[in-house]
């Protein structure tokens, strides 16, 4: 039976709720969605602002964990920062303006080396990705991929690391994004030379609208290999599952 995917689309996979343990001593609500077959690539997600309802379940992350481990055949480990809340439940501790959220990073990367997951990348979204660009420069990332980046905890010599690092960094900028647009992203992201800005031409800083085409690009991005556009349609079985938003 052929399925269009839609928001509500749950496509097949080994999905599995995970505690991701801190050196501060939090525990932090996640799940791994993985391929039924071996990861090409693991994809570690860090969400939105918390304090403006970012988490774990924010849309582009759910679609991400939903279809991508059966349209591409990757990982993907989602889950909540510090205080933050979502349907899988609270994460210990509290919002710390990005700064003790440099642990979560770490747990999160920790759990993607313990459990030999291949090909991780890095995937920040607005303050994810301030996270991401401070604390993810680790050796066991391949590369960072960016969604809306507002470069607001960055500070040039975060940017310097990326760029002595020499690891591939991709920056997908809407068009009319509140934060940061697509021609200063790329004066202020020119400081790291292997750096690509991805335009999106209409799209809000939320990319409400636009899911298809940030998956497709990240897809591409870290799986050249894989063709895009993604399906749009799906031939087997399927779910679908309305989430539950979380104050």
């Amino acid at each position: 039976m052929t399925t269009e995917i839609r928001a509500n689309t749950v496509l097949p996979a080994r999905r599995e709720p995970v505690t991701l343990h801190t050196a501060d001593g939090l525990n932090l609500i996640g799940e791994l969605s993985l391929p039924e077959g071996e990861p090409k690539a693991t994809l570690v997600l860090l969400h939105p602002l918390p304090t403006h309802g970012g988490m774990m379940d924010s849309h582009l992350y759910r679609k991400a964990a939903w279809r991508l481990p059966a349209l591409a055949d990757v990982a993907v480990l989602r889950f909540n920062t510090r205080g933050t809340a979502s349907e899988a439940g609270r994460s210990d501790g509290e919002f710390d303006n990005g700064d003790g959220e440099r642990f979560d990073v770490a747990a999160a990367l920790e759990y993607a080396e313990f459990h030999d997951l291949p090909n991780v990348w890095l995937v920040g979204w607005s303050f994810g990705t301030d996270l991401a660009l401070v604390h993810g420069c680790d050796p066991l990332v391949r590369g960072l991929f960016l969604i809306s980046p507002p470069l607001r905890w960055s500070k040039p010599e975060h940017l310097k690391t990326w760029a002595d690092s020499g690891k591939p960094v991709f920056c997908l900028v809407p068009e009319h994004d509140d934060n940061l647009q697509p021609d200063e992203a790329r004066e202020r992201f020119s400081a790291i030379p292997q750096a690509k800005v991805i335009p999106v031409a209409g799209g809000k800083h939320l990319l409400v609208g636009y899911a298809e085409e940030a998956l497709d690009q990240l897809v591409a991005a870290i799986l050249p290999d894989v063709p895009t556009p993604l399906p749009r349609t799906w031939d087997g079985p399927s779910t679908t599952h309305q989430v539950t938003i979380v104050s």
